[in-house]
């Protein structure tokens, strides 16, 4: 599964599938080329054999059917006209009647022209098709053997037109049709795959570099996340054994000073307001470290933790509760990854979502966790998140995607905000 995920391999994978469709393309299309480039070069010869032999001694005593022009064309030209990959010649006149050919029997035969030969008569032209073998002018050819017949127009010297027709073996065509079209399909192909070849180092190097460039920067965030987890760690050891104890003496001091009884009552009075006021402010405080860092981020400190981060939503008028079940074995980075879309989560319901009550659960199985935070507060816009206010829930998507995990935020106007995250077991 990782090699399918490779980006060479994805590459190679598409190129082969371009390659074999290109090949394809490049088969049907240049074989058609090739196909025409060797009727052209059958349409050229007859032209040429037409015009430049049978032409300059065609006469009307031979269309007469005279036995000494016969004779002195077929001693002096058909020799000159059945060459090559010329297998038959015959030239007809107007009312289809074949005035010469080089099989004698078919001479002052006479067979009805069929429209393709009608229209070159009258306006001139090449024209090529598949013989007939079926047709009685065609009977003496072998019938095992395909043959395409060319025909053009020509006049006898006293200016008669008559029609000159070729006949090409059907596998001399083919023959001509390979030589065209190999070499064309050979160059095509082998561009293709040397462009493939020399592509594939190229992508293998750019794939390689921006593996290691990933890996870089996965290394610079886990060291960044480190860091910043440490130094959240120094911070709350920091104000625990030193602020928040300096305030727990000074508030329990008071509180022993305004039960003196020979502490008059006005004083004693205001004593107490400071007392209950420094109380709050070390409840706040409490709550802030454990929002910098929990005291005990693990699988098994999970649900104290969370209750811990839903604390403050009775002070807001909200009822929370947290459920946690078979989340034993989670690694910390997950735990954290866990805590923290919840701390997100748990903060926006807690100061927007004017919700009345708050569940924060977690849920395992041995595939993956999946953390649900649900109000039933005011509801948003999901397509908001850019507004500043759910910040936090735009830099959690980046978070959550590098954990290779995944985070959905159901939510509407009026009817309250789900956010579902659900991560694989490491």
């Amino acid at each position: 599964m990782r090699v399918i995920r490779h980006p060479l391999a994805q590459f190679l994978a598409v190129s082969v599938i371009l390659v074999g469709g290109i090949a394809v393309a490049i088969t049907v299309l240049a074989g058609r080329a090739a196909n025409s480039e060797a009727i052209a070069d059958a349409r050229t010869t007859t032209a040429v054999l037409a015009r430049s032999v049978a032409e300059p001694v065609l006469t009307d005593k031979l269309l007469a059917g005279d036995p000494g022009a016969i004779d002195r064309f077929d001693r002096d030209v058909v020799g000159r006209l059945v060459v090559g990959n010329v297998r038959r010649i015959k030239i007809w006149a107007a009312d289809g009647t074949i005035v010469y050919s080089d099989e004698p029997r078919l001479i002052q035969t006479r067979y009805d022209l069929g429209e393709e030969e009608d229209d070159i008569f009258q306006n001139g032209g090449v024209e090529a098709e598949v013989s007939d073998l079926s047709k009685p002018e065609n009977r003496f050819e072998a019938k095992d053997v395909q043959l395409v017949e060319v025909y053009t127009r020509v006049r006898t010297r006293e200016g008669t037109p008559v029609l000159f027709e070729a006949y090409y073996s059907a596998a001399d065509i083919e023959q001509r049709k390979r030589e065209v079209f190999i070499p064309f399909q050979r160059i095509a192909l082998g561009s293709l795959l040397t462009l493939l070849a020399v592509a594939s180092p190229v992508i293998w190097m750019l794939t390689r570099r921006l593996t290691d460039a990933a890996r870089d920067r996965e290394r610079l965030l886990v060291s960044a996340i480190d860091a910043s987890d440490a130094e959240r760690r120094r911070i709350a050891r920091d104000l625990h054994d030193g602020v928040v104890q300096d305030l727990a003496g000074t508030t329990f001091s008071l509180s022993a000073t305004a039960r003196d009884a020979a502490m008059p009552p006005q004083l004693r009075e205001g004593i107490e307001r400071s007392a209950r006021a420094l109380r709050k402010s070390l409840r706040s405080l409490r709550s802030l470290l454990v929002e910098i860092h929990p005291a005990d981020l693990a699988a098994e400190g999970l649900p104290a933790a969370l209750a811990d981060l839903t604390a403050p939503a009775a002070s807001a008028g909200i009822r929370a509760t947290v459920a946690v079940d078979d989340v034993e074995g989670l690694d910390e980075a997950t735990v954290a990854l866990i805590w923290r879309v919840a701390q997100e989560s748990v903060r926006n319901a807690i100061r927007h979502s004017g919700a009345s009550n708050l569940t924060v659960a977690v849920q395992g199985d041995p595939i993956a966790v999946t953390l649900e935070v649900i109000d039933d507060g005011d509801g948003f816009d999901p397509q908001a998140l850019r507004d500043p206010v759910h910040y936090g829930l735009r830099g959690l998507q980046s978070l959550v995607a590098d954990a290779g995990a995944t985070l959905g935020v159901d939510s509407a106007p009026g009817r309250g905000t789900t956010v579902r995250l659900e991560v694989s077991r490491r």
